[in-house]
């Protein structure tokens, strides 16, 4: 299969356009707005402060790869003007309330940031007087998880039994009513607007220091010579290197630019079927890639519901849009752990280096 996410052929799309990110102070957010600067691009970014400082967040910005505005999306006022200000070529948003046992804490939260938040960005990108290609980052855990062995394609029953699941559904119907009402591809010569939504896997790479992740608890752990606590060692998820759906998210931004009526979709990314492994699967080999640690299973019969089975089908992705994951799950993970391994000093390098690595794969 013919390459498609190298360097040329996104440089060819994003050099020289502005490109407005919400979300950029999150994992994705700042990977992806760093490889937009890598490939020429002008990157404004829009999102409340860091969770943590330590992310490669604080390292993109000490560099001035990102202007940065920390706000609310469900400020629609202050998104407005701030994406009427930049006037940008690609809105790429991926803000969100992105943690499920936190939607336990805080569902009504969830709902708002995810879905109003949402609606608030895209009535922002509707009162553009210019041509726009929006991508709507949504989850893997759009879909009604019936917990058996099959591959979820995207026009499976969207669902979700818990407040973030479900959240992120509604979020595809948010995406799919502005598709047709404001954004209808048979209009498009009159508002010049395209959208897709991107669902990805369990998305795992250097820089995550959120809660409640399995990677960031055991690069915390391996970090302070601790046992891990592995919750649901069982548990069976499509892990990914976070370039992947990154390169996937591109893509599709480049192609729906050109071709609007075309490919204004919904696009699972994911692994390949054998690179869907247990939680205990990855911990395990993370800690061979560190060189040594151990583990614990601290899973309680009083924990909320979450997801046991989980798998996603790229079949769309790869047949429609030419894309194919390049990093197997081994080399996903190793790659994940090598960041951890690196100084504060060498972080920012070492993802960059990553980057162009993976381009030219």
């Amino acid at each position: 299969m013919e390459k498609v996410v190298t360097e040329k052929f996104l440089k060819d799309t994003y050099q020289g356009k502005k490109v407005f990110i919400t979300g950029h102070t999150g994992f994705k957010g700042s990977w992806l707005a760093a490889w937009l600067y890598t490939l020429g691009a002008t990157v404004k970014g829009y999102a409340l402060a860091p969770e943590y400082d330590n992310g490669l967040f604080g390292l993109i910005e000490n560099e001035g790869m990102v202007e940065s505005v920390i706000a609310d999306i469900r400020d629609t006022d202050r998104v407005t003007k701030e994406i009427l200000s930049f006037q940008p070529d690609y809105i790429f948003h991926l803000a969100a309330q992105p943690l499920v046992r936190r939607s336990y804490e805080l569902p009504t939260e969830t709902f708002d940031v995810n879905v109003t938040g949402t609606a608030s960005v895209l009535e922002a990108a509707a009162k553009l007087a210019k041509a726009c290609t929006i991508i709507v980052i949504t989850t893997d855990k759009v879909y009604e998880n019936k917990e058996i062995d099959v591959l979820y394609n995207e026009n499976d029953q969207l669902g979700g039994y818990d407040p973030y699941s479900a959240s992120k559904a509604c979020t595809e119907i948010v995406v799919s009513s502005f598709r047709r009402s404001f954004f209808n591809a048979n209009k498009y010569s009159e508002h010049k607007k395209a959208i897709a939504s991107v669902r990805a896997g369990n998305v795992i790479g250097g820089g995550d220091w959120s809660v409640d992740r399995i990677v960031p608890d055991i690069a915390r752990a391996l970090i302070n010579k601790e046992t891990i606590g592995v919750r649901n060692p069982s548990a069976v998820r499509p892990w990914q290197h976070v370039l992947e759906p990154l390169g996937g998210y591109l893509l599709v931004g480049a192609l729906l630019s050109k071709h609007p009526e075309k490919y204004a979709s919904a696009y699972n990314f994911g692994p390949l079927p054998a690179d869907h492994l247990t939680v205990k699967e990855l911990v395990e080999i993370a800690i061979k890639v560190w060189g040594n640690g151990e583990w614990q299973d601290t899973s309680s019969a009083n924990a909320v519901h979450e997801a046991n089975l989980l798998k996603l089908d790229i079949a769309k992705a790869k047949e429609g849009l030419g894309w194919i994951p390049k990093l197997n799950a081994l080399e996903a993970i190793s790659w994940t752990i090598e960041w951890y391994k690196k100084t504060v000093a060498e972080q920012l390098a070492f993802s960059l280096d990553q980057i162009k690595t993976y381009q030219s794969l």
